[in-house]
Formats: structure tokens, C-alpha cells, sequence
């Protein structure tokens, strides 16, 4: 019953029209796809940085020696 509500306010509230009585110039374009790129930026640097942290600790942990 909550689940079937709450699509309901949901579908209604994307469905619905209003006036938004806003000004967006265009720089203002620029600015949300430099956030959107340097949040991708940064995510993937962390990604990066506790991953090579995490195969170290496994490393130290198994004691295992890189062969090549």
C-alpha cells in the first residue's frame, strides 16, 4: 500500500507541470557539466587510490610475492 502511495506521488509530482519562474544563463551549463566532470574526477581518483591501498594490505596480509 506505502509502495503503490508513493509511486503515486511520484509519478504525479514528474507528470505534473508548474512554472518555474527562474533564469538560467549560459554559462550556467558550463558550470553544472564542470561539477558533474570533476565529481567523476574525484570518484575515480579515490576509486583508484583505495584500491591500490587495498591490494597492498592484501599483499602484506598473504605475504604473497609478485612473480613476473
Amino acid at each position: 500500500m506505502i509502495k503503490k502511495l508513493l509511486f503515486l506521488v511520484v509519478f504525479y509530482t514528474a507528470v505534473s507541470q508548474s512554472q518555474a519562474y527562474a533564469y538560467l544563463d549560459p554559462g550556467t551549463g558550463a558550470i553544472i557539466l564542470q561539477a558533474i566532470v570533476g565529481f567523476i574526477a574525484a570518484t575515480g581518483a579515490a576509486i583508484v587510490l583505495y584500491w591500490r591501498k587495498f591490494k597492498e594490505f592484501i599483499k602484506k596480509i598473504l605475504k604473497f610475492k609478485n612473480i613476473k
